[in-house]
């Protein structure tokens, strides 16, 4: 299935892993947010990717907080990939504020329970499910490991911010609300429910994460509502939240949704942003996604095209890196370089292989350890990229008797051993198979082939 699981790279640090959004580090002012395939419902990350799902919440959430300036600024710079966004560095406040123009969803479960008060607010008996509230009304929660209700006034009494800070966070969030209910009536679409997150710069409140998304909010078609509010289909989340609720077995949520239910999320996630953004979300199913991502953010100057990884069995291989990668670095590539003994931690391998492996963009190893050569094969045993062995022998006796530790490998440890650091170089970048790189090897090959051909006719014609 063509999504983006999770954002991997040797060349940027991801700082944190959300149920949906991986966020990278930049530099000190910016981070990236990679919106991912990923579909959490009731605080698990279900075991599906979601076709689009990330295009959809990165463009609709772009789209309002381009819309919405004039009420109160955000965290965007720019969207960099349908998936991926560039965004200034704000200090978050760990409060959720939830907008509810109507009694549904969670609230209505815990209404019909005999529930009257909600994060503070009193709610009056006799209400239906559905029914709309005569005024939006505010109900926070903490961002926690688990989602909790909390008054305004714990919310200053247990520090979450300052009363004249989350006054101004409920007053902008109705703000919000109200616009984008207005907009959204104009298609026919009610705006339900929906959370808003902040966060601050420069001592200035602004508005982060996302906004008026199938994620965040829910939607219910004014058509359908009109004729009956009861049985009102949402065209967001709701409906594999409402699945999992139908299909429980003994009383636990499953982890798995069927294809079919994938393929609908899917399309009702397509649907909501062509009627929000005013236009179909055109993404080419058989562009690979981390060929997109990986071209996007290279075109963008915040990673190179591939990497090369040079692991070290032990500091003092240092000297003989450092050879391989100035030859690397002639070609623009990025290079990552490591210390991990295969006998003495080699439990850090897997955490490697996790990062080469599931990296975005195209990448090689190459691993630097002579006597004993467990970590080529560690490496190539649990790496899914080209691998390659090079030694640092100090002389033709080392060679000789340490060379076959590299040499023979387990079976199904596909990792080559090159001696010479020039060509062990070479050999990581051929692998890549890059497109600029090839074109370069080309000519390369060719000015060779050339000064032979000039230096056979300077001799045959002295």
């Amino acid at each position: 299935m063509n999504c983006l699981k999770a954002f991997y790279s040797p060349q940027l640090k991801v700082i944190h892993k959300g149920k949906v959004r991986d966020s990278i580090r930049v530099d000190k002012d910016t981070r990236l947010i990679a919106v991912t395939d990923r579909i959490s419902s009731f605080d698990n990350v279900l075991n599906n990717y979601i076709p689009y799902k990330g295009a959809v919440l990165t463009g609709i959430t772009n789209f309002w907080f381009e819309k919405t300036r004039h009420i109160i600024d955000n965290h965007l710079i720019k969207t960099v990939d349908p998936n991926i966004s560039l965004v200034k560095e704000a200090e978050p406040i760990r409060v959720e504020v939830i907008v509810r123009g109507y009694l549904t969803g969670s609230m209505w479960r815990g209404y019909k329970k005999g529930k009257r008060e909600f994060s503070g607010v009193a709610v009056p008996d006799g209400l239906t499910q559905n029914a709309r509230f005569p005024e939006p009304i505010v109900t926070p929660t903490t961002k926690e490991e688990s989602d909790r209700e909390i008054a305004p006034a714990d919310i200053v009494k247990e520090g979450w911010t300052t009363q004249e800070l989350y006054g101004r966070m409920e007053k902008v969030a109705l703000e919000l609300f109200d616009f984008g209910s207005k907009y959204l009536a104009e298609r026919g679409i009610i705006l339900v429910d929906t959370k808003y997150e902040f966060g601050l710069l420069d001592g200035q409140l602004i508005l982060i994460d996302e906004m008026h998304t199938p994620d965040s909010s829910r939607f219910w078609s004014k058509a359908d509502y009109d004729i009956n509010p009861l049985n009102v289909d949402s065209i967001d989340k709701e409906f594999v939240r409402q699945w999992l609720l139908a299909n429980r077995e003994d009383g636990a949520f499953k982890q798995l949704l069927p294809t079919e239910i994938v393929e609908e999320t899917s399309r009702r996630y397509k649907d909501i942003y062509a009627k929000i953004v005013g236009e179909e979300l055109a993404l080419d199913p058989q562009n690979d996604i981390n060929s997109r991502v990986v071209a996007n953010l290279f075109k963008a100057g915040l990673i190179k095209d591939g990497y090369v990884s040079i692991v070290m069995g032990s500091p003092s291989d240092l000297p003989h890196c450092e050879k391989i990668k100035a030859h690397l670095k002639k070609y623009d590539i990025y290079v990552d370089m490591r210390v991990c003994s295969a006998h003495k931690n080699g439990e850090r391998i897997l955490e490697l292989a996790e990062v080469y492996n599931n990296a975005i963009e195209p990448g090689a190893v190459i691993a630097v350890a002579g006597r004993s050569n467990g970590l080529g094969g560690a490496l190539a045993a649990n790496l899914v990229v080209p691998m390659f062995n090079c030694p640092p022998f100090k002389d033709k006796t080392d060679i000789m008797v340490n060379a076959y530790s590299s040499l023979m490998m387990p079976s199904k440890t596909p990792a080559a051993t090159v001696l010479d650091v020039s060509s062990a170089a070479l050999a990581a970048l051929r692998s890549l198979n890059l497109q600029r790189l090839k074109a370069r090897f080309r000519d390369e090959i060719a000015a060779v082939k050339l000064s032979l051909i000039e230096a056979d006719n300077e001799i045959r014609n002295k």
